[in-house]
């Protein structure tokens, strides 16, 4: 499952939580005023029930904390420090623990971004490269434990960042189809894979919103190299460069564009090729239908707000996967779709999500969340 952790039925709860707050007169009243329960004077918390519905997971739900440091702040777009832990259990009797801290450090001018997942996740395989059949079709599952984590420093303008990375990946198979292509082991990474890599990041944002930017531009290019000296138990390259604009219309119209690269040389496990589809990328294909060692999708979404809380968008999108880049452009996937937004507070930015995407081939896919899909 792609990063698509949806915060949806606890975000709206605790947008009616309570704060503790002093009073002039010294006095402490609990007031049901933000989403925030203040710890310290540097330290607010919410928590956050958590519900979410993606092809591949059908209906999840768990908790979440989120930790608010109002103490380490960039100021150089107001952005605070904040770390969520949560747990969540599947449909698909999915299981999946992620901590992720993002802190700034010297008034923004660092940066501290990581991810710590636990995962055992029943999941589909169809084969590797842009033609697996639908007949391939077969059931796995695997446990993930994994790490990574961003160090960046802001350059001279204040929407430029340059950083170093570490990645850690241990997949273990719990179960395999009889039979099947992940049992004869004939593809890379069927009998588990074991990765650790270091790598570069160069981002520039300056996006009005992190969530559902309506203005601004996001540019980012991640390098990353998987070594046996770093005990990885394979070596290869991955180049990732995604790309976001989002062209501010009106006060009821944005455009919103992502073209997004993937390329990958080496001994690849199928873990870590290029993976099309999900809630993120080209909705409509199921994550993982297609895989291969390089990918593109282009897309492109208008987002309507025909009321102060609601939106309409309408999106679509093209891409590929190949085993090299020449083959990127012998074929083409295409999907699209609409959906509907609710803002569920004025004062916030926070929208409810629900998309309907359709593939070319004629599978379907609904995704329900928070916040754009990019």
């Amino acid at each position: 499952m792609s990063r698509f952790i949806i915060y949806v039925i606890g975000l709206c709860f605790c947008m009616t939580f309570f704060e503790v707050k002093a009073q002039e007169n010294k006095e402490e009243k609990f007031l049901i005023e933000t989403d925030t329960l203040n710890l310290t004077k540097s330290t607010q918390i919410i928590g956050l029930p958590i519900i979410f519905y993606t092809p591949e997971t059908s209906f999840g739900a768990g908790g979440g904390v989120q930790f608010f440091y109002l103490n380490k702040i960039n100021k150089f777009n107001l952005r605070q420090s904040s770390m969520m832990v949560d747990a969540i259990y599947t449909a698909k009797q999915q299981l999946i623990i992620d901590v992720n801290p993002k802190l700034f450090f010297k008034e923004g001018n660092y940066y501290f971004d990581a991810a710590f997942k636990y995962k055992i996740f029943p999941n589909s395989f169809w084969g590797v490269g842009p033609d697996a059949s639908e007949d391939n079709l077969e059931k796995y599952n695997m446990k993930t434990v994994s790490l990574r984590a961003d160090i960046l420093k802001r350059l001279p303008s204040s929407n430029f960042n340059f950083g170093v990375q570490y990645r850690f990946q241990k997949d273990t198979f719990l179960e395999k189809e009889e039979g099947g292509m992940m049992d004869a082991d004939t593809i890379p990474g069927s009998d588990g894979a074991l990765i650790s890599g270091l790598g570069f990041v160069f981002n520039y944002d300056d996006r009005d919103n992190i969530f559902s930017p309506d203005k601004g531009s996001y540019f980012q290019v991640n390098t990353w190299f998987a070594s046996l000296v770093l005990g990885s138990n394979t070596s290869f390259n991955k180049y990732i460069i995604d790309l976001r604009k989002y062209f501010f219309l009106s006060s009821k119209m944005t455009i919103a564009g992502r073209v997004y690269v993937e390329n990958t040389y080496g001994e690849v496990p199928f873990q870590h090729m290029a993976w099309l589809g999900g809630g993120d990328r080209m909705r409509g294909y199921f994550r993982g239908r297609y895989m291969d060692s390089q990918l593109y999708t282009v897309q492109g979404e208008m987002r309507y707000k025909f009321h102060p809380r609601w939106r309409v968008n309408v999106f679509g999108a093209i891409g590929e996967v190949g085993p090299s880049f020449i083959d990127l452009f012998k074929g083409l996937k295409v999907s699209g779709g609409a959906g509907l937004r609710y803002k569920f507070l004025k004062s916030n930015d926070t929208l409810l999500r629900l998309d309907l995407g359709i593939n070319r081939e004629g599978g379907t896919g609904v995704y329900f969340g928070v916040n754009e899909a990019f």
